[in-house]
């Protein structure tokens, strides 16, 4: 499994949170996603041979909210 933390613009609402944890979690290949309000990070796990770290960046800004870095481990 591989990791991957985006850290986002300041989000201004707990639904947002929701929002982005629910997209990522029903991705293919995604096992984990959290979002933290405060640090406007999301912290994911997931399988990069179904999905990779670049596919997400995209889904989050699909959503709205503009990925500003993006650390894989």
């Amino acid at each position: 499994m591989t990791k991957a933390v985006f850290q986002l613009e300041p989000l201004t609402c707990p639904s947002c949170v929701k929002k982005i944890e629910t997209v990522l979690t029903k991705t293919e290949g995604v096992t984990e996603a959290r979002v933290l309000f405060n640090s406007g990070k999301v912290k994911t796990e997931f399988d990069e041979a179904v999905i990779e770290a670049e596919g997400l960046r995209v889904i989050i800004q699909k959503l709205g909210y503009p990925v500003t870095k993006t650390k894989v481990s």
